[in-house]
């Protein structure tokens, strides 16, 4: 890998931990590559703020309201 100008040590150790790891951090955890309208995000964001929700915890009680109200997946 060429190093760059400015490349410092701690840089460089971190960067191949990560690369070294990616694999790893793939299989243990998924991303939700999504936008939405700036405002609305910013409204959400100061909402979760005010009440100490993480995105995390958002995401896991919409989908926890959502199998309420859909019922169990079903596959066919």
């Amino acid at each position: 890998m060429p190093r760059r100008k400015e490349d410092t040590p701690s840089r460089i150790v971190k960067r191949t931990y990560e690369e070294r790891h990616k694999d790893e951090r793939k299989e243990k955890s998924i991303m939700f590559g999504t936008s939405i309208d700036r405002e609305y995000g910013e409204e959400i964001n100061t909402f979760l703020k005010q009440h100490g929700i993480t995105k995390v915890e958002l995401i896991v009680a919409g989908y926890q309201a959502l199998q309420s109200q859909y019922g169990p997946n079903k596959t066919e």
